[in-house]
C-alpha cells in the first residue's frame, strides 16, 4: 500500500495562486491566444512585446494545465531521440530540432534573469544505463547529438548515488519551478499591454480573414489570427488524433535528509526513471508511462516510483504526486502551424512528446515569427502539415481499432451499481446499455455513458486519478463526465441507474 500523503503536484503546492477575471464582454485584438501554459504565455509575450494586441484565454488558472504537472526539466536532451530524428528527418532535421530546443533554453534563461523568481539554475542533464547491452544505445546517441551540434559526452559515472555502466552528458541545461515561471510570464505579458482572461473556456473558433473565437460564458473575441496552445487542440480540423497518441507520465516528490544529487537524469531502459532535485531538500522521481486509459491500476504506478525512491535515497517522507498527459508523434517531432492546410488563421502547436518546456517555447517562437511574417529555419521540420509514414504511425492507427472493437465487445463487469464501493469505478450495465459508475467516498453515485463523445470508443477507470480515460486517443473525463482532457469536446452523458 503506497504510503503517499497526497495527489497534488509540488509545483502547484509551492507558488501562489492566481485570480484574474472571466471574460464577459466581446473583445477584438490581432491575436487571440487559448491555452495559460508554456506555450501560450510564451506566445503570447512574444507577440505582445512586438506591438501586437493580444488577448489569452485560459479555462482554469495560468500554469494549472500540463506545464503544472512535469518534471520540470529544461533541456534538450530528451532521453534517446536524436538518432530517432535523424533518421527519419536526415541530419538538417535533427540539427533543427536541436536548435530549436537550445534555442528555447537560452530564452527560458533570459526571461527568467529579466525577473521572474522561478528557481532557474544551470545543470547538466543525463541519460544513464545500468545494463550493458543499452550502452551502445548511448553511443549511438551521441554520435547523432554530435552531428546536431548538442554540448554532448560520454561519461562512465553520474552524480547518482548509485554505479551506472555509462551516461550521455549534455552540459549548460537547466531546471526551474514551472508554475513560478508561467504567473511571471503573465506578469511580463500583462506589462507589455496583453490581457489575461482566466475561467474563461473557448468553445469553437470560426476561420476566415478575422477569425472569431465563441466562449462558454457567451463573450466571443475576434482576431486576425488564433493560436490554440491547449495541448490537445481542441479544434482537430487537421486530424492530429490519426498522427500522434496519448501518454500519461507519473511523479513524486519526495523530501530528502541529505541533500539530493545534481544534475538532470533519465533512464535509457524501460520503464524509464527519471530524476531531479528541487533546492536543498527535495528530489522528483518520474516515470511508469504508458497509453492514455491502457494503464491498469494506475496507483500501482505511483507505489512503484515511491518504492524506486526509498530503495535508492534516503528518504524522509513523500508527501506529493501528480502525473501528466502529452501527445506524442508517430514520427518524434511536434507539429507546428496551420490548424489544417486551408485554415486562414488559426495556427496551433502539439505532440511535444512530454518535453513541452523547451518544444513549448521553440513552438511559440516559430508561430510568433509566422505571425510577424518572419522567416524561421526550423519550420518546415517541425510543419503542422507534414505526414510522414512510419510503421508507428501504422501501429498506432492498429491499436485504435484494437481498443476500439475491445471496448464494445468486452461485456460490462459482472457487478451491479450496489456492489461498487466509495472510491471505485466500473463499467456496468445498466437495462441495453454499459454505464461508467463511480461512487464517491461519500457513497454518491455519479453515472455517464461509457462511450468517448469523441470517436466512440468505451473509457475505462483511472483510480489514480479519478477520471474515464480513453484507451483510442487519450480524452479524459471526470466522474461527472466532463471533459479534462482532449481531443473530446463534449461531456459525457448523464445517466439514470437508480
Amino acid at each position: 500500500m503506497s504510503t503517499t500523503l497526497a495527489s497534488e503536484s509540488l509545483w502547484i503546492a509551492t507558488a501562489p495562486d492566481s485570480g484574474r477575471p472571466p471574460l464577459t464582454s466581446d473583445l477584438d485584438v490581432d491575436v487571440a491566444v487559448l491555452g495559460g501554459g508554456m506555450l501560450g504565455v510564451s506566445a503570447a509575450v512574444l507577440l505582445a512585446e512586438a506591438g501586437k494586441t493580444v488577448a489569452l484565454l485560459e479555462m482554469n488558472r495560468v500554469g494549472l494545465g500540463v506545464t503544472g504537472y512535469t518534471s520540470a526539466k529544461v533541456t534538450s536532451q530528451h532521453q534517446i531521440l536524436y538518432s530517432q530524428i535523424e533518421g527519419r528527418f536526415g541530419e538538417d532535421g535533427a540539427r533543427a530540432y536541436a536548435q530549436a530546443n537550445e534555442d528555447a533554453i537560452e530564452r527560458i534563461a533570459s526571461w527568467a534573469a529579466g525577473g521572474i523568481d522561478c528557481d532557474f539554475e544551470r545543470q547538466d542533464a543525463y541519460v544513464w544505463t545500468e545494463e550493458e547491452g543499452e550502452v551502445a544505445t548511448l553511443e549511438d546517441e551521441h554520435e547523432a547529438a554530435h552531428r546536431a551540434g548538442l554540448p554532448a559526452s560520454l561519461v562512465s559515472n553520474s552524480p547518482l548515488p548509485f554505479p551506472v555502466l555509462g551516461a550521455l552528458r549534455f552540459e549548460n541545461q537547466a531546471q526551474f519551478h514551472p508554475r513560478k515561471f508561467v504567473l511571471g510570464m503573465a506578469e511580463r505579458l500583462e506589462k507589455a499591454g496583453g490581457q489575461i482572461f482566466e475561467g474563461t473556456r473557448a468553445t469553437g473558433v470560426k476561420d476566415g480573414e478575422t477569425a472569431t473565437v465563441s466562449t462558454l460564458g457567451g463573450a466571443s473575441v475576434r482576431a486576425r489570427t488564433v493560436i490554440l496552445a491547449t495541448h490537445f487542440p481542441f479544434l482537430d480540423r487537421g486530424l492530429f488524433f490519426a498522427r500522434m497518441h496519448a501518454e500519461r507520465s507519473y511523479c513524486v516528490g519526495a523530501r530528502l535528509n541529505v541533500r539530493p544529487p545534481d544534475g538532470m537524469h533519465i533512464s535509457v531502459e524501460s520503464p524509464s526513471r527519471s530524476i531531479r532535485r528541487y533546492g536543498e531538500e527535495w528530489l522528483i522521481v518520474g516515470g511508469e508511462g504508458h497509453k492514455s486509459g491502457q494503464g491498469g491500476d494506475t496507483g500501482e504506478r505511483y507505489e512503484r516510483l515511491e518504492a524506486y525512491a526509498r530503495e535508492r535515497f534516503d528518504v524522509a517522507e513523500i508527501p506529493y504526486r501528480w502525473s501528466a498527459q502529452d501527445p506524442i508523434s508517430s514520427d518524434g517531432v511536434p507539429f507546428v502551424g496551420k490548424i489544417a492546410p486551408g485554415s486562414k488563421s488559426i495556427l496551433t502547436a502539439t505532440a511535444f512528446g512530454k518535453w513541452g518546456l523547451t518544444n513549448g517555447v521553440a513552438a511559440a517562437v516559430m508561430l510568433a515569427d509566422r505571425v510577424l511574417g518572419r522567416e524561421n529555419p526550423w519550420a518546415s521540420t517541425f510543419d503542422s502539415s507534414r505526414l510522414k509514414p512510419s510503421s508507428d504511425l501504422v501501429k498506432e492507427n492498429a491499436d485504435v481499432g484494437v481498443q476500439m472493437t475491445k471496448g464494445h465487445l468486452t461485456p460490462a463487469e459482472t457487478r451491479t451499481v450496489d456492489d461498487v464501493k466509495p472510491g471505485e469505478g466500473a463499467i456496468v450495465r445498466s437495462g441495453l446499455e454499459k454505464v461508467a459508475v463511480h461512487r464517491d467516498d461519500a457513497g454518491e453515485l455519479h453515472a455517464v455513458s461509457s462511450v468517448c463523445t469523441h470517436l466512440y470508443c468505451q473509457v475505462a477507470w483511472n483510480p489514480a486519478e479519478r477520471s474515464w480515460d480513453c484507451p483510442c486517443h487519450g480524452s479524459r473525463f471526470d466522474p461527472d463526465g466532463r471533459v479534462l482532457e482532449g481531443p473530446a469536446v463534449k461531456d459525457l452523458e448523464a445517466k439514470d441507474v437508480t
